[in-house]
């Protein structure tokens, strides 16, 4: 296992507060050393949380031209007919996918093909679960189209904790099935909008895991 890129410098930078913390904590606090030795430990698992936020593992690929891989690790929430609105102004099948703090946070491709649209929106920081979130939530929003003009909608929503979503998809970019798409820094969710003959895989409320869980086929 690794650590993502996108956490190098909070790392770094939450190391050396933690380190300042303990430090005048050894030196100012003299007397109480439950204190003390609390602030201590608090620190060091604050430190250790958010490295594990950033981990990065490696992982066996579910190549396949008709599978549609799951995007990010998490929790299946919502599976459903809805009207997308942004870009193919139609119905789709959505399938949202939330991650909690706990989860890995890299984004991936789940499909292989082409970028032909991919925009950034600011907007607001409702709870990732809630329904308007796809909607009026910060959200970055990506179109891949694969072969035999497979095409599906992939959107990045920031939560109420999470502020900051990472796109690497750029338009006419080559997407590589299973590649790094993004990230998204302490929780939030993913949206897939799949075509209507699509076959879901997944069910409500189950476990799911980036590059390797199947969410759905062509």
């Amino acid at each position: 296992m690794k650590i993502h890129k996108e956490g190098y410098n909070i790392i770094f930078g939450t190391f050396a507060l933690f380190a300042l913390i303990s430090m005048a904590s050894l030196s100012l606090i003299k007397e109480m050393l439950f204190l003390r030795y609390g602030i201590i430990l608090i620190c060091v698992a604050l430190f250790i949380f958010i490295v594990r936020f950033f981990r990065y593992p490696q992982r066996i690929i579910s190549f396949g031209p008709d599978n549609i891989l799951c995007p990010a690790d998490g929790k299946v929430v919502a599976i459903e007919e809805v009207e997308e609105k942004e870009y193919f102004k139609g119905k789709r099948i959505q399938v949202s996918v939330f991650m909690s703090p706990n989860n890995v946070h890299v984004n991936f491709f789940p499909i292989a093909g082409n970028v032909v649209y991919s925009k950034y929106h600011s907007g607001k920081y409702l709870v990732a679960w809630h329904p308007k979130s796809s909607e009026e939530n910060e959200r970055t929003t990506v179109v891949i189209q694969g072969e035999g003009n497979r095409i599906i909608l992939m959107r990045q929503i920031a939560g109420a904790v999470a502020r900051r979503i990472v796109c690497y998809a750029k338009e006419n970019h080559v997407a590589e099935q299973g590649g790094e798409m993004g990230f998204i820094k302490f929780g939030s969710r993913v949206d897939l909008f799949l075509p209507l003959d699509a076959k879901v895989d997944v069910k409500i409320g189950q476990m799911v895991t980036g590059r390797t869980t199947i969410i759905g086929r062509f």
